[in-house]
């Protein structure tokens, strides 16, 4: 499906049209208006310019913002999504949010026991209109956490995209999909909480909270 009129808009969350994003944008897309090449500088970018940290998780919703997420070191999917999306439209490339639920078979210890599950609900990655094709890039896992924890890391492909692996660099299980969310014009921050309450429950009594295993 072509893309809509919104998925170069700013929106509240996805708010391209501010300086934290448009200056953020300019630097990490560089010169040059083609917009592949763009789409691949911003994605490295985002994906090894902001580090995976799944304590990062907050209830403050201005945290959402891609303006308050562009001057931050780390953080985890979701925002890093909504980033790399709002730096898109910036430069003038239609973009908007994708999520699905991932089984994920290699995380720590310490997060599963926090989480009381291995399904990462809402695993956000960001969906970019290229050469008339809709492509999802995940930037979550930067490079660095993945040579920790044996993952080949997401290269940026204008075709097939970048999602996370099923395998990791041994033959282990790593990411399953297991259920699409549907793709948005806009961080649907509500409904990605509700999920959160019903089947994390722990997670709102525990902020602050980190892990040796995602720390640089």
């Amino acid at each position: 499906m072509a893309p809509g009129p919104l998925t170069l808009e700013p929106t509240w969350f996805l708010d391209s049209d501010s300086e934290p994003v448009r200056a953020w944008a300019a630097e990490a897309g560089g010169e040059g208006e083609d917009s592949v090449a763009l789409a691949e500088r911003l994605f490295y970018a985002v994906r090894d310019g902001i580090r995976y940290d799944p304590y990062r998780v907050s209830r403050d919703r201005t945290a959402y913002c891609a303006s308050a997420i562009a001057s931050a070191d780390s953080n985890w999917c979701v925002p890093k999504s909504v980033l790399l999306a709002a730096c898109a439209r910036a430069r003038g490339i239609p973009a908007r949010l994708g999520f699905a639920d991932v089984l994920n078979h290699l995380t720590s210890d310490k997060l599963s026991k926090r989480m009381g599950t291995d399904l990462f609900a809402w695993h956000g990655y960001a969906e970019l209109w290229l050469d008339g094709r809709w492509v999802k890039l995940s930037t979550a896992f930067n490079r660095e956490l993945c040579e920790r924890f044996g993952v080949k890391a997401l290269e940026f492909d204008p075709v097939q995209g970048a999602l996370m692996h099923p395998y990791d660099a041994r033959g282990r299980r790593h990411m399953e999909y297991v259920r699409e969310r549907g793709s948005f014009d806009d961080l649907p921050l509500d409904a990605i909480f509700a999920t959160f309450d019903e089947i994390y429950p722990a997670l709102a009594a525990e902020d602050g909270e980190s892990d040796a295993a995602f720390d640089r």
